[in-house]
């Protein structure tokens, strides 16, 4: 398997045949995920700790499960009790950790590039669950095996990535993971949710939702970052779906077998018509929220393996 990440920071530094490596493994997981017995033992032994900076529901409660099936010891930290209320720098905290000898550290943090600097202070591999605008790879990778299942391939596609770019780090995660995979990305929203430089991505970019849609095979809403948003970015939510919330008629101009995705959480009435999230037929929203399971356990079992093989080669014992 061809796998050879020291951590999972982002999309952008992955090679296409280690992303068809993991979600391969992923599949494993989750037709264990389906069966009567969840458990797996490829942790067994190992110390997971997440620590999340920014309140998550999804991303937060399908690491920990993937941890716990895999065998690992899980802990999850809550920082807004930790001694970073007291004053304490990140570094000091990862510092504190990393002498506890976690093997996996999972972190989610409200500031792009926060990840990455906790990643050089510690001896364990650690996960991006999602860092400020910059990335959140797990998600991209578990739409990915979500399109790939449904669509019975992950090249040659057209995605249509649709809402509010400019604050998505699960946008970026896409755009780098598709692209490598060489489908046609297409980036359709308002003007004030694209970025500037969003033509300079590789990607099609449409203010016009009839225009993006037009024969999609994956249409992706986005959830409105408003904690994110410093100013008035739309003129109101009302006038947002008028204009660029996925309902029946905009949804017509796609392919009439494309699937509809949503990250979560979702504003229905405002991103997606509520009607369109829930269509079994158009909607695989719900298996996004199982793949994110399968491919949690699959980063985790292959950065463990990496971190064993590492720790052989320099002679230590684990």
């Amino acid at each position: 398997m061809s796998f050879r990440a020291r951590h999972l920071l982002g999309i952008e530094h992955l090679a296409p045949d280690e992303i068809t490596t993991l979600l391969d493994l992923a599949d494993s997981y989750a037709a264990l995920n389906r069966s009567d017995s969840k458990h797996s033992d490829a942790l067994a032994g190992l110390t997971q700790i997440n620590m999340f900076f920014e309140a998550s529901t999804r991303t937060q409660a399908s690491f920990e499960l993937a941890g716990k099936r895999l065998g690992a010891d899980v802990m999850n930290m809550h920082m807004q009790a930790t001694s970073l209320k007291k004053g304490e720098t990140l570094i000091d905290t990862a510092l504190t950790l990393n002498a506890m000898h976690p093997d996996l550290l999972v972190v989610r943090h409200p500031h792009s590039g926060a990840v990455s600097l906790l990643s050089q202070k510690v001896n364990c591999a650690v996960l991006n669950a999602g860092d400020g605008r910059h990335e959140h790879p797990t998600q991209a990778l578990l739409d990915a095996l979500t399109i790939r299942r449904a669509k019975g391939r992950l090249h040659r596609l057209t995605v249509a990535i649709c809402g509010d770019i400019a604050h998505s780090r699960v946008a970026r995660s896409n755009i780098h993971l598709l692209g490598k995979m060489e489908n046609r990305v297409r980036l359709v929203g308002p003007p004030t949710l694209l970025p500037s430089q969003a033509a300079e991505w590789g990607v099609e970019v449409y203010t016009d939702m009839v225009e993006g849609l037009k024969d999609a095979d994956v249409v992706m809403m986005l959830r409105l970052q408003k904690e994110r948003m410093d100013g008035a970015f739309i003129p109101s939510e009302r006038e947002y779906f008028h204009r660029f919330g996925l309902d029946a008629e905009k949804l017509g101009h796609a392919k009439p077998d494309a699937i509809v995705m949503h990250p979560g959480p979702m504003n229905r009435g405002v991103e997606i018509d509520g009607t369109i999230a829930d269509d079994i037929n158009r909607s695989v929203i719900q298996d996004q929220v199982e793949m994110g399971v399968a491919v949690r356990m699959a980063a985790m079992d292959l950065l463990a393996r990496n971190l064993k093989a590492a720790k052989a080669e320099e002679g230590v014992l684990v």
